[in-house]
């Protein structure tokens, strides 16, 4: 059995109250808006550029604070 394995976020989440909205949460990512609202809607997967804004938009959380992974068999 093969197992599929997906990256997933837990930065929405979290930017509730920290951040108004995408587009001050995707300044502080240092990305575009439109990438995180498509990583948002499950249109564009996690990338590094993805990773790396959420480390400096969520100073002081872990790699395992901000992200999980999600096991689905094929």
């Amino acid at each position: 059995m093969v197992m599929n394995m997906e990256l997933k976020t837990r930065v929405f989440e979290l930017s509730n109250g920290r951040y108004t909205d995408l587009s001050e949460l995707a300044q502080a990512m240092g990305i575009s808006v439109a990438q995180v609202y498509r990583v948002r809607q499950g249109k564009r997967h996690i990338n590094e550029k993805f990773i790396i804004g959420a480390v400096k938009a969520f100073p002081g959380y872990k790699l395992s604070d901000l992200f999980y992974v999600v096991r689905r068999p094929e």
